[in-house]
C-alpha cells in the first residue's frame, strides 16, 4: 500500500558508506536537513564491523592513507565528525612485498626513504627508481587537479581539462604498466612498482597510472593510519554530526525507485511502498548501480547512461577472515600488510577457482592496527587474507537469491576455502596453528552487501577511460540526482571520502570553503 511522508528533507542520501556519510555531514554542517537510507541494519557500507564467536572484522578498511595531523583529508575528516575520530599510525613500514623467491621488501615512508630502500636492493637501477619517484609525485598531483571537474558545471571542468591536458596525456593517459616499462626491464623492479595496485583494484595493464600513483603515493607523505576502535569508528563519529542538525541515519531501509516530477528527481520509493520526498537525491551506490536499479527506462539522458555502462566493473574477489588465539606477532603477524606474488607476477587474479593455488594474496591483521583492542587472556586476534579473482569463478551462481545456493555452491565455497586456508599456511605455517575460526566470503557475498555489479569492491575499474570520463560529474544530468562516493572520486576510503564531499559542494557551494584548510 502506498504512503507518502508529510516531511520533505533537503537531501536524501542513498547508502551510508564513507561516501554517502560524508555527503550528508557535509551538507548538515551547512544547514540542511539530511535522511540517509541504508539498505542493511548496519550503518557504515564498507567501514562497517561484523563479529562472529567473540572476533570482530573491519570489513573494508584495512590501512588508510592521509591521517596524519594537518593533512587536507584528515581536517575535512574532522569537520565531518561531531567528534574527532582517534587514529594510530602503523609506524615506518606499512606494507611487506613478497616477491617471487626474492627476499622480503618492506615498503617505507616517506618518498626519500622509500626510494634509499629501492637504490639498497636494486643498486643498478638508481636511474629508473628517481624517475619512479619523480612519475609517482606527478601522477598523484595529475588526480588532485581532476578532482575539482566532478563537481564543476561541465565547461569549467572542460576548462580546466584543457588546461592540463599535457599532464593529463603524460600521466593518466598511461597505463602503471605502461610508464614503468618506460622506467625499466629489471622484472623484480617492475613487480615492485606495480605490487600494490590491490589497493585500488586497477590491474597494471589496465590502470591509469595516475590513479596508481594516487593510491600507493597517498601513504608515502605521512605513512599508514588505522582508527581506533576499528572502521565502526566513521559511522560512530560521523552520523551524530547528521542527527544532532535534524536529520536522520535509517538502516534496513531499501530504496527501489527514485520519485519524478517532469523531469526532475524530487524523491525515492522504498520497498514497503512509501514515498519521501526531498529537494535533492543523492545515490552512493555506486553509478552504474544508480542507473541500472533506480532510474525508470524512459527517463532520457541516453548519452550519459550509455557512457558509464561503457565503463567495465573492477575486481572481484574472495576474503578469508581468520580468529587466533596466541601469539600471533610471535608467528609472524604484524601491523604492516603483507603481498604475495609466488611467481613474480604482479598482473594476476585467481580465475581457476577453486582449482590451483591463488597467484596472488594480500594479508592483514586488523587487531594489531586498532590499538583499542584487547586480545584478553586467549590472546584473540583478527586477521583476513584477500584474494582478486574473476567474476567468472561465481558467475554461474548469480542469479538466485543470497543465501543458500545449492549443493553444488556449498562444495564450490568448501573447495575455494581449502585451496585458500593451504595456500595462506604455506606463507604462515605458524600463524595457521593459531588460527580458531575462519569464514570465506565470496565476490557473491560483495554483491549481496554492495549490490556492486560483478561483486567489483572497488566499483568501477581505473581505466584511464573511467578517470577522464565526464559522465561520473557528481551532478548528473537529471535535475535533482547526484552521485557520492567512489566512483565519483577514486577507490578506497579517502576517495569515497572525496567523492562525497564533491557531491554535497555540487548541490551547496558553501562546501568548498572547507576545501581549502
Amino acid at each position: 500500500m502506498q504512503q507518502i511522508e508529510n516531511d520533505t528533507w533537503d537531501a536524501i542520501v542513498i547508502g551510508s558508506g564513507m561516501g554517502g556519510m560524508a555527503a550528508g555531514a557535509a551538507l548538515s554542517q551547512v544547514g540542511h536537513r539530511v535522511l540517509i537510507l541504508e539498505q542493511h541494519w548496519t550503518l557504515g557500507g564498507l567501514t562497517h564491523s561484523f563479529s562472529r564467536e567473540g572476533f570482530t572484522w573491519d570489513v573494508g578498511v584495512h590501512y588508510l592513507s592521509e591521517m596524519a595531523p594537518g593533512d587536507r583529508a584528515r581536517a575535512l575528516l574532522d569537520w565531518l565528525s561531531d567528534t574527532p575520530i582517534e587514529f594510530a599510525p602503523m609506524g615506518s613500514v606499512y606494507d611487506t612485498l613478497h616477491i617471487g623467491a626474492a627476499e622480503p621488501l618492506s615498503l617505507t615512508r616517506p618518498y626519500e626513504a622509500q626510494e634509499r630502500d629501492l637504490k639498497d636492493r636494486f643498486p643498478d637501477e638508481t636511474e629508473a627508481i628517481e624517475a619512479w619517484t619523480h612519475a609517482m609525485r606527478e601522477g598523484y598531483e595529475a588526480m588532485y587537479k581532476i578532482f575539482p571537474t566532478r563537481a564543476m558545471p561541465e565547461i569549467a571542468g572542460d576548462m580546466l581539462d584543457w588546461w592540463n591536458r599535457r599532464t593529463i596525456s603524460k600521466w593518466i593517459d598511461r597505463t602503471t604498466k605502461e610508464v614503468i616499462d618506460d622506467l625499466t626491464d629489471n622484472p623484480e623492479l617492475a613487480a615492485v612498482m606495480s605490487a600494490q595496485w590491490g589497493d585500488h583494484g586497477g590491474r597494471p595493464s589496465k590502470a591509469s597510472f595516475a590513479m596508481h600513483a594516487l593510491i600507493a603515493g597517498a601513504y608515502l607523505p605521512s605513512g599508514a593510519w588505522y582508527p581506533v576502535g576499528g572502521a565502526a569508528a566513521y559511522a560512530d563519529h560521523i552520523l551524530p554530526t547528521i542527527t544532532k542538525k535534524g536529520g536522520e541515519a535509517r538502516g534496513g531501509v531499501r530504496v527501489t525507485d527514485l520519485l519524478f516530477e517532469g523531469d526532475a528527481v524530487v524523491g525515492v520509493k522504498i520497498e514497503d511502498g512509501t514515498e519521501i520526498h526531498a529537494k535533492v537525491v543523492i545515490s552512493d551506490i555506486g553509478a552504474r548501480e544508480t542507473i541500472d536499479s533506480l532510474l525508470p527506462e524512459d527517463c532520457g539522458h541516453e548519452d550519459w547512461i550509455t557512457e558509464i555502462r561503457a565503463l567495465p566493473s573492477s575486481i572481484a574477489h574472495f576474503n578469508l577472515f581468520f580468529g587466533f588465539e596466541g601469539d600471533i606477532e610471535a608467528a609472524g603477524a604484524t601491523r604492516a600488510n603483507h603481498w604475495f606474488y609466488p611467481t613474480g607476477e604482479t598482473d594476476v587474479v585467481w580465475s581457476d577457482a577453486p582449482n590451483g593455488p591463488p597467484p596472488h594474496m594480500a594479508v592483514s591483521f586488523g587487531s594489531l592496527k586498532n590499538t583499542a583492542h584487547d586480545p584478553g587472556p586467549r590472546k584473540k586476534h583478527m586477521g583476513q587474507a584477500i584474494f582478486w579473482a574473476d567474476w567468472s569463478t561465481v558467475a554461474k551462481w548469480a542469479e538466485g537469491p543470497p543465501g543458500p545456493r545449492g549443493d553444488d555452491y556449498g562444495t564450490f565455497k568448501q573447495r575455494a576455502e581449502e585451496t585458500l586456508m593451504a595456500h595462506f599456511a604455506s606463507c604462515f605455517p605458524d600463524l595457521a596453528k593459531l588460527v580458531v575460526y575462519k569464514e570465506l566470503a565470496t565476490p557473491l557475498t560483495t554483491v549481496s552487501y554492495t549490490g556492486h555489479r560483478h561483486g567489483a569492491f572497488y566499483g568501477l575499474d581505473v581505466t584511464p577511460e573511467r578517470v577522464k570520463c565526464d559522465a561520473l560529474r557528481a551532478q548528473t544530468p537529471i535535475p535533482g540526482l547526484y552521485l557520492a562516493g567512489q566512483d565519483v572520486a577514486s577507490p578506497g576510503i579517502p576517495g569515497a571520502l572525496w567523492g562525497g564531499l564533491l557531491a554535497a559542494a555540487s548541490v551547496d557551494r558553501r562546501v568548498f570553503r572547507h576545501f581549502q584548510g
